[in-house]
Order: C-alpha cells, then sequence, then structure tokens
C-alpha cells in the first residue's frame, strides 16, 4: 500500500463519481442514462454483476468527464469489498461514492491497493486512488486498519531468510519506540533456563537465524491486561520429522501468527486502547542440524510439565506453550493467540475461515460476531475434554502431537490449554495467514484472518 493516505474528507473537492449497481436494478438504473452511455456500458459488457466494472462518459457539463460503475451483490448493503475491484482496476485519482458513505468498503478501498514490489526488479511506482467521505471520524480508524491488514501481509510474504527471527524482533522493536512501550527479548542461553521449549525447538538454526522471544508492554499500569500472543516460526522445515518439498513451499508463512499478533498490538497502540498490553512473541526457525530436537526427547517446559516429542514438525505448539505460560503471570482479563498450527483446521474449514477455540462461550460469540459484522468471520472449534487422553505419555507429563490423526486442530489447542493459566479467559486462532487465489481487495499471498474480529471484539469489550 502507498504511504499516500487513500482516505480523505470530502470537502467539495472535485472527484470522479463512483455507482453502484446489481444485475437485479441494472436495467432500472442505465435508464436514467443517454444512449451514448448505455452504449458505451454495452461495449464494455457491463451487466451490473459483482465486480464488472465500466468507465461511462459523464453528461456534458457535470464537472469531471466520466464516472465509473462497478456490480456489487447489493447496493444498499455494503460490504468491504464492494469498491475494492474499483479501486484494483481504476487510474489515478480522487473519487466520490454516489448516493451514501463508502463506510465498510473503506477497508477494501486501501487494500486494493496493496503491492509488494520489494522483490521486483520492473517495479514502477503508481498513482495512489483516493477516495472520500463526509465522515470524518471513520478516517484515521479505517486507515488504522487496513494498515494493519497489510502489515500481516507485508510480513508473511517476506522471504525467510530476510524475516528470521531477528528481523521479527526488529519489527517489534521499532513497534515498541513508534509507541513508548518497553521491549524485554530473551535470547540464547537464557532461553534454556527461561523458555526451554523456545530453546529447544530453535536451537538447531544458524546463529543468524537464532531463537528469541520477544515480550512487549504498553499502557497504564493499572489498566485491565490484555495479553496476545503469536507464533513465531520464521521457516519451518519439519525438524527431523522432516516435510516433503511440496510441504516446505509455504512455510516462510509458519510467522503468520506473529505477523497478526504484531499486527494487533499495534492497532491496540495506536488506538490507545485503554488496556494494559503484553505481546509475547517466540521467534524461531525449524532448522535441522546435529544438534536438533529428536522424537523422542522429553522436555522440560516454563511451567514445569515435562513433554514427550513424538513429532518435530509439531513445534509451533510447543513455543506457544512457553509464551503462554508466560502471559499467564500477568493474569490478564483476556488473553489472544495466533498460530498458523495445523493442517486439520485447514482440511476442515479451508483458508478463508479461522478456526477459533474458546474457553467461554460469551468470547467466542463475540468474535464470532465481530468477524460477521467486518467480513472476518471465525469458525469455532471445540475443546473436548474427552480427547485429553490422546496427549497422555507413559513417560512424560504428556506429548506434543498423538499419532492417530483424529482432531487435529481440537487436539492442538487441549495442548496449548494445559499452559494457559486457570479461569483465564482465552481465545485461540488457528489460522492459515495466506490466500491461495486472489479475489478483489486481498491479493495472492499473506493475508489476515480473525485480525479484523479480534480487534473489533477488543474496541467493544475494552472501549476504544
Amino acid at each position: 500500500m502507498t504511504k499516500t493516505a487513500l482516505i480523505e474528507a470530502d470537502k467539495g473537492q472535485n472527484a470522479i463519481d463512483l455507482h453502484l449497481v446489481n444485475d437485479a436494478g441494472f436495467a432500472e438504473w442505465a435508464r436514467k442514462l443517454s444512449d451514448t452511455q448505455r452504449a458505451m456500458l454495452d461495449a464494455q459488457g457491463f451487466t451490473g454483476k459483482g465486480y464488472e466494472t465500466a468507465i461511462v462518459p459523464a453528461t456534458p457539463g457535470n464537472g469531471a468527464p466520466w464516472f465509473a460503475v462497478g456490480g456489487v451483490a447489493n447496493p444498499e448493503d455494503l460490504s468491504s469489498w464492494c469498491l475494492a475491484r474499483l479501486a484494483e482496476v481504476l487510474p489515478a485519482g480522487t473519487y466520490r461514492l454516489q448516493g451514501r458513505e463508502p463506510g465498510p468498503a473503506l477497508h477494501g478501498w486501501q487494500t486494493a491497493q496493496y503491492k509488494n514490489l520489494a522483490y521486483r526488479s520492473d517495479a514502477e511506482p503508481t498513482g495512489a486512488k483516493i477516495l472520500l467521505t463526509k465522515d470524518a471520524n471513520a478516517i484515521e480508524p479505517a486507515i488504522a486498519e487496513a494498515q494493519a491488514v497489510t502489515l500481516v501481509k507485508r510480513l508473511v510474504d517476506t522471504p525467510p531468510e530476510d524475516m528470521g527471527p531477528a528481523a521479527l524482533e526488529e519489527e517489534i522493536e521499532a513497534m515498541a519506540k513508534a509507541h513508548d512501550a518497553k521491549l524485554e527479548v530473551t535470547r540464547g542461553d537464557q532461553l534454556e533456563q527461561k523458555y526451554p521449549l523456545v530453546h529447544a525447538v530453535g536451537r538447531a538454526a544458524a546463529r543468524h537465524h537464532a531463537p528469541r522471544i520477544m515480550h512487549l508492554t504498553w499502557g497504564k499500569k493499572d489498566a485491565p491486561v490484555l495479553a496476545i500472543v503469536g507464533k513465531g516460526v520464521t521457516f519451518d522445515s519439519g525438524g527431523l520429522d522432516i516435510k516433503s518439498s511440496a510441504g516446505m513451499a509455504l512455510m516462510k508463512k509458519d510467522m503468520g501468527g506473529a505477523a497478526h499478533a504484531i499486527a494487533l498490538a499495534k492497532l491496540v497502540m495506536s488506538q490507545n486502547l485503554p488496556v494494559r498490553l503484553h505481546l509475547l512473541v517466540p521467534a524461531v526457525e525449524n532448522a535441522i542440524s546435529g544438534n536438533a530436537l529428536r522424537p523422542g526427547d522429553i522436555v522440560k517446559s516454563r511451567k514445569g510439565l515435562t513433554v514427550e516429542i513424538t513429532n518435530t514438525d509439531a513445534e509451533g505448539r510447543l513455543i506457544l506453550a512457553d509464551a503462554l505460560d508466560r502471559a499467564s503471570e500477568e493474569n490478564p482479563e483476556l488473553m489472544i493467540d495466533f498460530a498458523t498450527l495445523t493442517g486439520a483446521a485447514r482440511v476442515a474449514l479451508g483458508p478463508d475461515f479461522p478456526a477459533l477455540m474458546t474457553r467461554r462461550d460469551e468470547t467466542a460469540e463475540a468474535l464470532i460476531a465481530a468477524g460477521k459484522s467486518h467480513d472476518d468471520e471465525p469458525w469455532r472449534l471445540p475443546l473436548p475434554g474427552i480427547y485429553r487422553e490422546w496427549l497422555d505419555s507413559p513417560l512424560a507429563d504428556c506429548i506434543n502431537a498423538p499419532k492417530n490423526g483424529f482432531a487435529g486442530a481440537s487436539v492442538a489447542g487441549l495442548f496449548l490449554d494445559q499452559f494457559v493459566g486457570e479461569d483465564i479467559d482465552w481465545a485461540h486462532f488457528d489460522t492459515y495467514g495466506w490466500r491461495p487465489t486472489a479475489k478483489p481487495g486481498r491479493a495472492k499471498g499473506g493475508e489476515a484472518y480473525g485480525l479484523r474480529a479480534s480487534w473489533h471484539m477488543l474496541r467493544a469489550r475494552f472501549g476504544a
């Protein structure tokens, strides 16, 4: 996304009109046009179907020489993506939606203009497309939200050599400085004592990708405590239980949970949510070397529970366990974690619906309602106590992954649940972090799922 603000206050400045219609209402809408204008629509094959667009010459004397029209499902009920296709195809300029305020469509107008050109030698800058709104109070929050989504995209899209544990630390350090937050980083030998599971997973990586955990704190000390935790596996080879080459192809995105957590924390701070924020991001590369974690190893966690390693490719839950235990020490009013955790969640729900697990029904209901209202719906999966026995070990307190293949997402959630403090209100997102096919306003590549649902739930709960 360009650094230029893509939304501005409508003060009556010159702008190109945008019209929205659907196929059911197209014929009636088109009757108001001239023969020439209808002929132009016919020439472009425009019928009002979703995501169709057209440019039409304006009636002489009506200001701009042309206007644009886009097809949507319902012009009276705007979604985040109603203006996204127009924002992708129109030339640079200033635009105004006719007939109503853009409202939720402010989001897709911005994300549609996101392009990651950092690694393109043929990249050429493109001009900004600015949308006007009379709702001045909506501008700054909408910009912040879109920037949070594109931050997730950028972090996930970046290759693992350039987005290793040290680079994640740099991102969080810059954010801490920008918002006057405190950052504590634990690395190296200190990890073995303080965060042993993080150390065990990350110790095989090369020195410049050495493991660490970042702990950022912000906000008034007497405010309600909000803990946000994100899985930061910057590349996942699978460890000694090595993945296939196809299985490794997208493993740069295995730090997608960390990207979500960082983006949500940035929203909390930039929008001055009245909370005491604790952000914890364990960052590792799950690599292979002579000192790599082995199947059959038993590691004592920060909490004191011992974990028998049955699968080195179930490493994300290990680093999260230590981070969740540390976050629990702050006795948060709410704890949210994000992780690209299981293939089972993707098999069940596909890429677009993040799996959500919570201890409390009301927390799940609030997150789902916020997601539905902002085109970011999570889908709740259970944390069934009957399956806890599948984590039993004959030698240790638990194993990290059962072999039966059943209920993989929920069992991973049950593993994490052991490390969250008793009675803490906890929500766990098993999110994909990747969009395999482009849609208007949503480029192929890194993607935020569950971020907007979480943010709007937090705003409602803590009163931003």
